[in-house]
């Protein structure tokens, strides 16, 4: 059963509550920690995009049309919609002989306001590349196209692009694939259900490859590279992602995902960790997330410092006043962590 992992206070009394599960798996599928229900069937949503792109790099696609890390990043992406992201989802897409029209993910206004701000000052409107799905929609078009598949038709479940995206899934998480379940995203392609031991299983082999075939660890390596080279890219400009990676200078993987999904892999160890918020409020995913690196020892004094501000965000009112603030209020629970 889910526990409560966060609270809400306004002054010092509780106001409201998140519960949720957390489970910290090692390489080996081991559980290191738990919090609530470890087992609960979780819909990964955005969390596995880093997955999703391992075809891209194994089939040979993102050589054949160049990509380079940022290209790589974005296709890891849930992105602001902010320049810095259209622009390099434009640059593959130029390179496929394609344009915005051919990404089936939809529209939606740039998450940055100052983005959109801007976007609607210039007389423009949203299109596809704004869409915070659209750089793995753009690596899937490649995909497809190396693939000599029907570009048009990629976001379906049985195409074969999305076979091959099954197929990483099954190998990371060790759910044969016959098992999986799934589901559509919010951006039409399928999202896979998993227990939440399985999907932090996943990060922690995302995180040391080493038991990995040889083509998919040389492909979750130039991943994993190009995320936390290039954290802006995945995320965005004072984004959790984002600073997250950037703070700690290498050593953690952070990928968010729809509904208070959140997954972290601490590189080289080999350690994954996942979370789910059960009313699904992205607002606990990031102190759960922040305060399960700092209990796990992952963080420095002053990268604790610097991310203090995810994990004891401040509440305030319409008149800019701190009123309260977020509290991340669990224990992680079981087997001692190795030694970080």
């Amino acid at each position: 059963m889910a526990e409560t992992i966060v609270v809400a206070k306004r002054g010092e009394h509780i106001e409201s509550r998140h519960t949720g599960s957390i489970a910290v798996v090692d390489e080996k599928g081991n559980l290191l920690y738990g919090v609530g229900d470890v087992q609960r069937l979780t819909f990964s949503r955005s969390s596995l995009k880093p997955v999703q792109a391992i075809p891209l790099i194994q089939s040979g696609a993102a050589e054949r049309y160049l990509f380079n890390e940022k290209e790589i990043a974005v296709c890891c992406a849930s992105h602001n919609g902010e320049e810095q992201h259209t622009q390099v989802v434009e640059s593959i897409l130029f390179r496929l002989g394609l344009g915005a029209e051919h990404l089936q993910c939809g529209t939606h206004p740039p998450y940055s306001h100052e983005s959109y701000a801007a976007l609607l000052k210039r007389g423009g409107e949203p299109t596809p590349l704004h869409n915070n799905c659209s750089g793995k929609h753009a690596g899937m078009l490649a995909l497809a196209l190396h693939l000599q598949s029907d570009a048009a038709l990629y976001h379906h479940a049985d195409h074969p692009v999305q076979r091959k995206v099954a197929e990483a899934v099954s190998e990371l998480s060790g759910v044969a694939a016959e098992e999986l379940e799934t589901a559509i995203d919010g951006c039409g392609v399928p999202t896979f259900a998993l227990p939440l031991d399985k999907l932090a299983y996943l990060y922690a082999r995302l995180s040391n490859p080493a038991s990995l075939g040889h083509s998919t660890r040389q492909a979750v390596k130039r991943i994993t590279q190009a995320m936390v080279r290039y954290p802006e890219m995945v995320s965005g400009t004072n984004e959790f992602c984002t600073d997250v990676m950037r703070t700690c200078g290498g050593k953690v993987l952070a990928k968010g995902g729809a509904e208070g999904v959140y997954c972290l892999g601490l590189l080289d160890r080999g350690i994954g960790i996942a979370i789910k918020v059960e009313d699904g409020a992205p607002r606990a995913s990031y102190p759960a997330a922040a305060e399960a690196l700092r209990q796990l020892g992952v963080l420095t004094p002053q990268e604790e410092e610097m991310l203090s501000a995810y994990r004891l965000p401040k509440i305030t009112n319409r008149r800019g006043e701190t009123v309260g603030r977020l509290e991340p209020v669990f224990q992680l629970k079981g087997v001692k962590c190795p030694e970080m």
